[in-house]
């Protein structure tokens, strides 16, 4: 048996008896693949799970994300950031309606021509959905690539990306492809067990007695196999698992005793710090929130009240004042920091109760009660530390 087909065998097998349990590989359709791969990118799995199901509950399917007004799909993905995602969700789900009649399309290559679709996000829907051989290169792929191959350079280039999926396509299942026919979570199993069957691929695995493991001899079993051995063997930031790691009698940086010195990554810049100061503005059972403008960090997101700066409690009575408003009373709020990609925000904040809030003559500002801001109204998670001192609905 040649190297490239026992690493095969030792993933595969790894992969059927290890596998994290996971709703949207329950019934793995090009929807719930893409939704749940979309809601994965920089979130960890138990947080995506709640957000998953609730998703689902609201809009099914294609058509259904199509006509969710901004509100809906706003609100169901608050908290998970990066709204920019969410709205090129909707937006690919209209191309999709217009496009293809609300069918997602069945290859690599059409995948990469919807909205907000990348390579990884169209490798894994390809192959995981419709079992086209196409590596699904995430961070956990090229970290696995970097130590099984030692790779010298930076990990985080799209020359690396390149080089990780030329390696795991030596290696990859053929598999065959499905359609989309193919819907339910049993007849794609069983288009699973044919591919294994018909391209008598791994037939070692079957002579080991590891039955299970003739069902996930596919490209999307591999690619979640990868992506399961990085996230919960070949560690990030930290000494790798390799006593359980399948791979270890193939990995030139375990032999080299070199596992902590790959991946090669580039330098982090700093993060430029702002100082904001936070308003809570209430009184008996409403709250004032504004809307962000259409351009800039979390565009069109609705936010509480806030400024550049930490203001004295002098300085935020007159910052109060000037939006109209007479506060009875001002008291601080803890101090809170949120890191984006490249800025940090670095708040404090005041609660201001007054006696009776008016409707403000704004497009920016806005009067809710407390249970539409729950319900209506999604707030980035940047302000979650104040969301969550917010006083009860009166």
């Amino acid at each position: 048996m040649e190297v490239s087909e026992q690493m095969t065998q030792k993933l595969i097998e790894w992969y059927a008896a290890k596998r994290r349990i996971l709703p949207w590989r329950e019934d793995p359709t090009p929807y719930h693949v893409w939704i749940s791969e979309i809601m994965l990118q920089q979130t960890r799995v138990d947080t995506v799970k709640g957000y998953y199901a609730r998703f689902l509950a609201s809009c099914p399917d294609i058509r259904a994300l199509a006509e969710a007004s901004e509100d809906v799909y706003m609100k169901l993905w608050e908290g998970l950031g990066y709204y920019s995602r969410v709205r090129n969700m909707h937006k690919a789900a209209e191309e999709i309606m217009t496009a293809y009649g609300g069918e997602m399309p069945e290859s690599y290559e059409k995948l990469l021509g919807i909205t907000g679709i990348g390579p990884y996000t169209a490798a894994a829907i390809a192959s995981i959905a419709f079992g086209e051989k196409v590596p699904a290169v995430d961070g956990n792929l090229l970290r696995v690539f970097a130590r099984l191959s030692a790779y010298p350079e930076n990990i985080k280039t799209e020359k690396a990306r390149k080089a990780a999926a030329e390696y795991y396509l030596r290696w990859m299942p053929e598999g065959v492809r499905i359609t989309q026919g193919t819907a339910s979570a049993d007849k794609r199993l069983e288009t699973a067990r044919l591919s294994r069957t018909d391209t008598g691929a791994g037939d070692s695995a079957a002579d080991s007695g590891t039955v299970a493991a003739r069902d996930f001899y596919t490209p999307g079993s591999f690619n979640q196999a990868l992506m399961d051995l990085g996230a919960t063997i070949c560690l990030p930031n930290r000494a790798p698992l390799c006593a359980d790691c399948p791979l270890q009698d193939f990995c030139t940086a375990h032999a080299c005793g070199e596992e902590t010195a790959y991946p090669l990554m580039p330098e982090k810049k700093a993060r430029r710090i702002e100082d904001r100061t936070v308003f809570l503005i209430h009184d008996a059972g409403r709250i004032v929130i504004g809307k962000r403008p259409p351009k800039g960090l979390l565009a069109s997101l609705y936010e509480f009240p806030n400024t550049e700066g930490h203001l004295s409690e002098a300085d935020a009575l007159r910052y109060v004042a000037g939006l109209g408003i007479q506060a009875l009373r001002i008291r601080p709020l803890p101090a809170a920091k949120h890191i984006f990609s490249h800025i940090e925000w670095h708040m404090i904040g005041y609660a201001i109760t007054v006696d009776e809030l008016a409707p403000f003559d704004s497009d920016h500002l806005l009067l809710v009660s407390m249970k539409e801001l729950a319900e209506n109204y999604s707030i980035p998670s940047a302000f979650a530390a104040y969301r969550n001192l917010l006083p009860e609905e009166g």
